[in-house]
């Protein structure tokens, strides 16, 4: 091993990697030196400040902290020596003195108790703190709890906050022994500045900080006091987050982060606070099937839906799903049955789905939801580069020293990779964001591009016009790798910075000083959200981005590339597994003959469709024309993700067949004429991909509620139904089918992810854990040459006018996900956000004449919803942000339903809208 440090550890020569600490190899040699303020985890630097881990190294005078303490080239170290056993045991019996005895512990099983059993320890001689020293307990926030008596000031909980999540809230107050953690100042916890990640809670080794969950309950209490743990993926947003459940009596009793590729440990409140949404009373547990005569719509009470549906059997729900699929394909041809498949469930699900609708009625008309956030992105790669996926995993941003976040908010979006945006630049890394919004990492940007909503090409071109005319683009990349340069050259012309200034409104200068920072990185990356693909422009909002990468040969290289952030935990699972109307599994056209034969093959059936199927929102325009008259629905909610809901309910309700299959009686299950109760994800086998290709397994830790299966098990038995001669028995036979289809999937099996947990596409060995950066060595199309495609400006669907003179955005919010399906039903995620809500710059509602918290009315061409308003500055003065998890005021009553010509993605992100006091006259404008 290069630059190997070789020293004696307790008799023994060992061998020291470098940057290693005496702790760690030590730990890996299989001796565990007792530790407090240390958490051996990335993300972490050793502090050394509770001396619990000293070692004795020959020839010092002094003891040594383990934990901060290099090697050297043969040094001599005991870490058993009577010296350094009785300086530890004496450190932790000092500790011991000033925390409750152990039968009245906030957490027996801490970590503290644990190494004090190591060391022999069990009680202190010393006297204890005077109670009146000690801050009273702070019960403040719903998800977690403050008890400094448990307190010993290591610091953790600040570096967790500080240095790992980067949020800044605690801090340590007061001197000596008088010394201990604050929020904000000395804010209680629950009314600080805390986002709830629970780091700080998942780092404390005492108790000091837990989860309440734990705390408040009476007959356990004790972080120890579970069942078993089972290593699963958070099953919320695309980051990937592997997590611990801590089971006890089939119950999720608390949640801790992993060692996960893609998050090293690290959560954010909805995946440590809100799993419990599977143990709420309104899951589906039987069949249902709805009552003759009964009225379709939202007038279905989910607590209660006995009134409109009656409990069926399984075999009778089975029945009449697939046979009145089969009816109406019979009546009125095959094309006249759809479906919609869910990036929730696993990618054996969704190839299982898309395989039912292509082979079982011989179409493509089968979609999900990527089809209403990166539809365009993925069109937009696959046309220039080749593939759909993204070209480097966020985690690749520690090897940039330039990087550009635009159209997302991962802060809320995608907490857990936003950690590693913002310790990016906390270290000095230049991180330029770009939002009509001024997103949360505006506080870590070099330049914060706050442009007019609707011209991100403006913009960018400008950028790459300024590239071009200072010469600073990479000509020999240029030439090596990409085609049809010249005529992109020749196009920016026409978008100087100073023309294009007072279109997206951003100064000149600033767009040069953007344009010389990216193209004279050593690296740099760009990450976009459905701020930049969910507009009928958003296929040339990313062809702008990747000619902006390729420009300055910002991809395949370390600490380069392109990454859409994926917004559902398997959407981009979901796309490899063919879940799309144009594409086959692996991103295949379903227009290529010899790919259609390989799948006719695999599936021992005949060909189907070469025809390009319908897409999300087609599919409802169709039902409305009469040519579709049934669907089968998995796991998605278009009753409140589709733009223009009262179009899309509309088309809902007149369906004369509708199967749902969910794990609640969801705004779109309460059309359903069936209604199939599904396992959540926690309860279930199968793979996911996350948004950095990483293919990881998800385990069922908790049996399902009631008479709930697992969806591939309900799909088979639709199939079967159908007259499909499907046989599986497991998920795993599903995924080496896969396998035969996909060569993404090469190197990787059943097996290696049950032992190794995840392995990143494209894997080129069954050795290799995957290839975090791709096309170094050119791209997959014809030619191994990537290209570039000029975009010219294209204005919004519509614009702001007389009548609806302000802008309308969507997005989500931190604590909720969705359609709220799920983060609604978490207990803690919906006391922090339990009201439908809208953002407003503070100028704009005292001109409304509306203090926040009174409710306004919305108002656009297809709606109105009324809710509250809050004031935030980040929001333009012409703007308002809507989240779009809540029914009682769903936001895409009012989005614009125009579509994106390539990716047919719908404009949620920008629409003309009338605000207004709630009660006032719907005719008065916000003027």
């Amino acid at each position: 091993m290069a630059d190997a440090i070789t020293f004696t550890l307790d008799g023994r020569k060992v061998t020291a990697r470098p940057g290693e600490t005496i702790w760690q190899v030590a730990k890996r040699e299989g001796t565990l030196i007792p530790h407090l303020c240390h958490r051996d985890h990335e993300g972490y630097r050793p502090d050394g400040n509770c001396r619990a881990c000293m070692v004795e190294i020959e020839g010092e005078r002094v003891l040594a902290p383990s934990c901060c303490r290099a090697p050297a080239e043969g040094m001599v170290v005991r870490t058993e020596s009577s010296r350094a056993r009785k300086a530890r045991e004496m450190v932790i019996e000092l500790l011991l003195a000033d925390q409750p005895d152990r039968d009245h512990a906030h957490d027996r099983s801490s970590h503290l108790w644990r190494m004090a059993e190591a060391t022999g320890i069990s009680h202190s001689r010393f006297p204890a703190i005077e109670p009146e020293r000690v801050p009273l307990l702070d019960a403040s926030h719903v998800a977690m709890r403050v008890n400094l008596d448990a307190c010993i000031q290591c610091g953790l909980c600040v570096r967790a906050c500080r240095e790992v999540q980067v949020n800044d809230v605690i801090g340590m107050a007061g001197r000596g022994h008088d010394s201990f953690p604050v929020f904000d100042f000395a804010d209680p916890m629950g009314g600080s500045t805390c986002v709830a990640c629970g780091e700080c809670v998942q780092a404390c080794p005492t108790g000091a900080l837990m989860p309440a969950s734990i705390v408040d309950d009476s007959q356990h209490g004790d972080r120890g006091a579970y069942d078993r743990t089972v290593r699963t993926v958070c099953p919320f947003c695309g980051v990937g987050c592997q997590v611990d459940l801590k089971i006890r009596d089939d119950r999720i009793a608390w949640v801790e982060g992993a060692d996960g590729p893609a998050n090293e440990g690290r959560l954010c409140v909805k995946g440590r606070f809100g799993f419990d949404y599977i143990h709420s009373p309104q899951r589906l547990t039987k069949p249902l099937i709805r009552r003759e005569g009964a009225p379709k719509g939202l007038n279905v009470d989910p607590a209660n839906p006995l009134t409109h549906f009656r409990e069926a059997t399984w075999e009778e729900a089975l029945d009449a799903a697939a046979g009145g699929l089969r009816r109406i394909a019979d009546e009125h041809g095959p094309r006249a049955v759809a479906g919609f498949g869910s990036a929730k469930c696993s990618n054996e699900e969704a190839y299982l789905f898309q395989r039912l609708i292509r082979q079982g009625f011989g179409h493509n008309n089968v979609d999900h939801c990527t089809r209403l956030c990166h539809a365009s992105s993925v069109a937009a790669l696959i046309e220039n580069i080749g593939s759909g996926a993204v070209t480097a995993t966020f985690n690749e941003i520690e090897n940039a020293d330039v990087a550009i976040v635009i159209g997302a908010n991962p802060i809320e979006n995608h907490p857990v990779a936003a950690t590693y945006f913002k310790q990016f630049a906390k270290r000095g890394g230049k991180l330029i964001v770009m939002d009509p919004r001024g997103v949360g990492l505006r506080r870590h940007a070099t330049h914060m591009l706050k442009f007019r909503p609707g011209t991100d090409v403006a913009m960018l071109n400008a950028i790459m016009a300024a590239i071009v005319e200072e010469g600073l683009y990479d000509r020999q990349y240029i030439e090596t790798w990409t085609e049809n340069w010249e005529a992109e050259k020749a196009h920016l012309a026409r978008f100087s910075p100073e023309a294009m200034a007072p279109i997206c409104g951003i100064p000149a200068e600033t767009l040069r000083a953007v344009a010389r920072d990216f193209a004279t990185a050593r690296a740099g990356m760009i990450f976009w959200g459905m701020g930049v693909s969910q507009h009928v422009h958003g296929t040339d909002n990313a062809r702008c981005l990747i000619s902006l990468a390729l420009m300055c040969g910002h991809v395949g290289r370390p600490g380069t590339g392109l990454h859409p952030l994926r917004g559902q935990n398997n959407v981009q699972g979901a796309s490899d597994a063919g879940l799309i109307p144009m594409f086959l599994p692996d991103y295949q056209s379903v227009t290529d003959d010899a790919a259609r034969a390989h799948f006719a093959e695999i599936w021992q059936s005949g060909d189907f469709s070469a025809e390009k199927g319908l897409t999300v929102t087609e599919i409802l325009d169709a039902v409305h024309a009469g040519d579709i008259r049934a669907m089968y629905i998995l796991g998605e909610n278009p009753a409140m993700s589709d733009p223009d809901l009262n179009h899309a309910r509309a088309a809902l309700a007149s369906l004369e067949h509708l199967v749902v299959q969910d794990i609640f009686l969801t705004e779109t299950a309460m059309y359903a004429d069936v209604v199939l109760p599904a396992a959540a994800f926690y309860e279930k086998s199968g793979t996911v991909t996350n948004t950095n290709r990483q293919v990881q397994m998800g385990r069922p830790a908790v049996p399902p509620p009631g008479e709930a299966r697992e969806d591939w098990a309900i799909i088979v038995d639709i199939a079967r139904r159908l007259g499909l001669n499907w046989s599986y028995a497991h998920p795993r036979e599903i995924f080496d089918e896969m396998k035969r289809g996909m060569k993404s999937l090469d190197n990787i099996t059943w097996d290696r992810l049950e032992r190794e947990g995840a392995v990143t596409y494209p894997s080129l060995s069954p050795e290799d854990p995957g290839q975090s950066i791709v096309f170094g060595s050119g791209f997959p199309r014809q030619g191994g040459r990537a290209s570039f495609t000029p975009a010219d400006i294209v204005p919004p669907a519509e614009r702001p006018d007389a009548d609806f003179p302000m802008i309308l955005t969507t997005g989500r919010q931190l604590e909720h996900w969705h359609t709220g399906a799920m983060t609604r039903r978490a207990s803690v995620l919906d006391a922090v956000e339990p009201e439908a809500n809208c953002s407003l710059h503070p100028a704009t509602l005292k001109r409304l004449g509306v203090r926040p918290g009174e409710r306004v009315r919305l108002t656009t061409r297809r709606g109105s919803i009324e809710l509250m308003a809050r004031a935030d500055r980040a929001v333009a003065e012409d703007m308002v942000f809507l989240p779009f998890a809540y029914v009682e005021a769903a936001a895409n009553l009012l989005t614009n339903p125009a579509l994106d010509p390539y990716g047919k993605i719908p404009e949620f992100k920008f629409a003309a809208v009338r605000v207004e006091p709630a009660g006032g006259s719907s005719d008065i404008a916000a003027e």
